[in-house]
């Protein structure tokens, strides 16, 4: 695959800024304690935490609504928070960024999903969820679709599925249906439950682990990754095929039968947390700039390996991106 200028990028930038892009999901909220280990527990073989930082940031479909936001996009966030403590934190987060709360539906019946990390040294040490993940009814999620209905000029949806129970069966086919009959593109990051259900969408964005589980086979060699993304564009009757293979980076598969690898850009991995995220936001908001999907891959690429070298969700600036991309010219 060839690769892109720093001045190519950053006309496709400038052509997406104040573009709507609506992201559909499981929206979480992540919470970090940070400390440092210099001693193991007394009680039991564990490491204490000398805790030195607490701090709050957007998690799941918000993640990804807060890298756009950070793109110059304006994104439409929609999706289920509680009405506890972290709901109300999450909605402040977002007024904070200047990002709207209008898609949010918040519900009594169900916990806002908090994802609490312990990093001890600048490494994870253990994870805590909190969450339910049962699906929510078609009421609840008409409110959501009906907010995408109403919205103006979007310039792509994407779908953010983590297994958490917003994107229902009725969800995706309602939601994928309507973006073909108004011409938007849909991008989805998948999960195993639904996989197949997303039909005639712009770009299915899968990880390794998650195309192996879905086809049935295991994807050791290059033959097989470009077998399995061969039958997920017949599956899925989808236009784009885009394979995250972690250290070995992306393969792209086009309708017209093209195929290109796109080879990781994180020099020293601290945290890939958000990684995914960062990449479909980037994808999205670069074809929202007139991007051709190559394009768009190659300049996810650079955002997802730029923000794997940081510790904790961050999100990607487009100096930043245009940097990474600066330093590939080097």
């Amino acid at each position: 695959m060839h690769t892109i200028t720093s001045l190519r990028a950053k006309e496709i930038l400038q052509s997406c800024n104040g573009s709507t892009i609506a992201v559909v999901g499981d929206i979480m909220l992540d919470k970090y304690f940070w400390g440092s280990v210099t001693r193991i527990s007394p009680e039991a073989p564990v490491p204490v935490i000398d805790l030195e930082d607490e701090s709050l940031h957007l998690g799941g479909a918000a993640n990804v609504a807060g890298n756009l936001k950070a793109l110059g996009i304006k994104p439409l966030l929609c999706g289920i928070a509680g009405t506890d403590n972290s709901g109300h934190s999450l909605l402040e987060i977002l007024k904070e960024n200047g990002s709207s709360t209008n898609g949010i539906v918040c519900l009594d019946s169900r916990p806002t999903t908090v994802k609490t990390r312990i990093i001890g040294n600048n490494q994870q040490m253990v994870r805590l969820d909190r969450e339910v993940r049962t699906d929510i009814t078609n009421q609840e999620a008409d409110i959501i679709i009906q907010t995408l209905k109403n919205a103006d000029h979007l310039s792509g949806i994407i779908l953010e599925d983590y297994n958490k129970g917003v994107m229902t069966e009725y969800m995706i086919h309602t939601i994928c249906a309507f973006a073909l009959e108004h011409k938007i593109p849909v991008f989805v990051d998948p999960k195993f439950k639904h996989f197949f259900s997303y039909q005639h969408v712009a770009l299915f964005k899968p990880n390794k682990k998650e195309a192996q589980e879905a086809l049935g086979f295991a994807l050791k060699s290059e033959d097989d990754i470009i077998r399995a993304g061969k039958e997920l564009l017949l599956k899925l009757h989808c236009q784009n095929v885009l394979l995250t293979l972690g250290e070995k980076g992306m393969m792209l598969f086009e309708h017209n039968g093209s195929i290109s690898s796109v080879p990781t850009r994180a020099r020293k991995v601290a945290d890939v947390s958000g990684a995914g995220d960062t990449a479909i936001a980037t994808l999205a908001a670069a074809v929202a700039g007139g991007a051709t999907m190559q394009e768009a891959a190659i300049m996810s690429n650079f955002a997802a390996g730029y923000v794997c070298e940081l510790p904790g969700i961050v999100s990607i600036q487009p100096v930043q991106l245009i940097e990474a991309i600066q330093l590939d010219e080097e």
